[in-house]
Formats: C-alpha cells, sequence, structure tokens
C-alpha cells in the first residue's frame, strides 16, 4: 500500500500538541488541532456576552494554545502564514474530521486512562488503514491498546517527538506486537524524509530510551543538589555547557519540557519500574511538587 500523508489530525493542543502540529504545516500538510471544551466561561467572554456554545469558546483551549506556540523563540514555523494550515476543533464538536486523515496523533496529558479515552472516541471515526501515533513520553504503548480492534492495533504505535519538534531531531518510534512491519517502516522513512528527524526504533519499555535516561540523569543531579547544598544557578552552571551539554543545563531543561511533563515522566517510571535499583531516584522532592501545584511549569 503507497501511502501519502496529506491531512494529519493532532489530539492535544499543548506545548507538544500545537508544536507537532505546526511542523507539519512546515512540510505543507492540512492539520486538524483537536483539543478540550472549556467548562467555564471567561471574564472576557461573559463581557462579550458568549455562551459555552459559541464555537469561539468551544475552540478556545486549542486556539489559544496555538497562538501562544506561535509566539515562542526560536518559532515553531518556517514562515508564519503556514500556521493558516492548520484548523482548530474540540473533542465534542468535530472528532468526524477524522475520517478525513491519513494521520492520527495523540498528544494529550500523559495519563493512560485518559489517552483510552481518546483513543476509543478515535475508533469510532478513523477509516480503516489510518496510522495512528501516541507522542507519549514515557508510557508503555501496549498498554493503550486494549480494548481496540485489530485494524486499529495492526496501525498504532508510539512517535515520540521532542521538544522543540521543529528542532530537535531524535524521534522514538515504539511498536508494539501487533503493529504491522510496514507501519513501522513507513514511519520511520516518513519521519526521516519529510519531518527531518533521526528516528530511533526502541523497545515498549518505561520512557523507552531518551527519557529513561535523560529524566535520570536530572533527577541524579536535582538529589545531588540537595546534598550538596548547591543553589539551580550553580547547578545550571555546573550541568551546561562548562561539562560539554546544553545551555539548557538540568532545570532550564525542565522548564523547556514542561515541570509538569518532566514530573509526570518521573512519576511513570518509579510506578512501572518496581524492581528498579535505582527507583528511588525518580521520587519528585517536594519543592518541585509545589511548583507543579503552583502551576509554576516552565
Amino acid at each position: 500500500m503507497k501511502r501519502i500523508i496529506n491531512q494529519v489530525a493532532v489530539l492535544g493542543s499543548g506545548v507538544m500538541g500545537s508544536r507537532i502540529a505546526l511542523h507539519f504545516a512546515n512540510i505543507g500538510c492540512k492539520v486538524y488541532l483537536l483539543d478540550i471544551v472549556p467548562r467555564e466561561l471567561t471574564e472576557e467572554e461573559k463581557k462579550k456576552g458568549l455562551t459555552l456554545e459559541d464555537p469561539k469558546v468551544r475552540n478556545r483551549i486549542g486556539t489559544e494554545n496555538l497562538k501562544n506556540v506561535l509566539k515562542a523563540k526560536p518559532s515553531p514555523v518556517y514562515r508564519k502564514d503556514f500556521a493558516s494550515r492548520v484548523t482548530v476543533g474540540n473533542f465534542d464538536d468535530n472528532m468526524n474530521w477524522l475520517s478525513e486523515v491519513d494521520w492520527i496523533i495523540e498528544a494529550v496529558v500523559e495519563n493512560l486512562d485518559i489517552k483510552k479515552s481518546v483513543f476509543e472516541k478515535v475508533e469510532q471515526f478513523r477509516k480503516p488503514g489510518t496510522i495512528v501515533t501516541t507522542n507519549t513520553s514515557g508510557i508503555p504503548v501496549h498498554l493503550m491498546t486494549e480494548g481496540r480492534s485489530e485494524d486499529f492495533n495492526k496501525h498504532f504505535c508510539g512517535a515520540h517527538f521532542f521538544n522543540p519538534p521543529r528542532y530537535l531531531q531524535l524521534l522514538e518510534i515504539i511498536p508494539t506486537e501487533h503493529t504491522l512491519p510496514e507501519v513501522v517502516d513507513f514511519v520511520t522513512h516518513y519521519g526521516d524524509l519529510y519531518l527531518g528527524k533521526t528516528p530511533v526504533l526502541c523497545k515498549d519499555t518505561p520512557a523507552f530510551i531518551a527519557n529513561r535516561i535523560g529524566v535520570y540523569s536530572m533527577m541524579a543531579v536535582i538529589k545531588l543538589k540537595e546534598e550538596l547544598g548547591l543553589t539551580v544557578k550553580e547547578i545550571d552552571t555546573l550541568t551546561g555547557p562548562l561539562t560539554g551539554k546544553p545551555k539548557s543545563a538540568t532545570f532550564r531543561t525542565a522548564d523547556v519540557v514542561g515541570l509538569d511533563t518532566f514530573v509526570k515522566v518521573a512519576d511513570n517510571i518509579y510506578k512501572d519500574c518496581p524492581d528498579d535499583e535505582e527507583r528511588d531516584i525518580f521520587v519528585i522532592p517536594g519543592y518541585i511538587k509545589k511548583m507543579v501545584d503552583n502551576n509554576w511549569l516552565g
């Protein structure tokens, strides 16, 4: 089967979802970007006399997330007008759009139950043979396939982009035992030729390769900070270019990734690796938990 990717749907418009959508727009794809419907009106919406049924309100989360990502530096798009290739919708009104697309990419919050709920809805609208991938940072991919059809499972795998996806080359490809080899080959080839990535085939283990190593390294440094009484600035000075590493170092990397995502990955590794001899490294310190609770996410 010869595949051509003309239309893509990205489910979840957060930091990664919006950026992935824009990178597909960069290469000429028409993209649908969907997210949840708000439960409450903002004060500004109330002043305008809008209701929860107004399309602008129902698409607000995706619209605002996309708008905010477009302000980022370096830019996620080759040209600003490429963003017009992205159409924003929501999970309640626009899942029927999935029947039109060639590739469905899930990028919702790092919660297995939420992802499984999204895939249950996806199955109602996707046409047979459509590729479906998850951008999970580390949840075992096979756990998301429970209850899905044979066709869904054959065309499903992990395709984990890294932030910012326009610039970072790594793309982790994580098949399950049910994924067709030709689907793995296609996603790998497409990521290389069209998206400009360096795809790496991964086993379906918690956090795969990069985050299993990277989050471990960051957590080990965070614990050393406490043991040695160093400041955040001192840690980032020592773990940046001074030691041959990126200038984002340790804490700035958590800011770029999103502190909530970093914490979820660490928590999931701790939960999913009960026999790992280094498991306690992944226990999040109290001050970082407090930052997440206060929504200080980077």
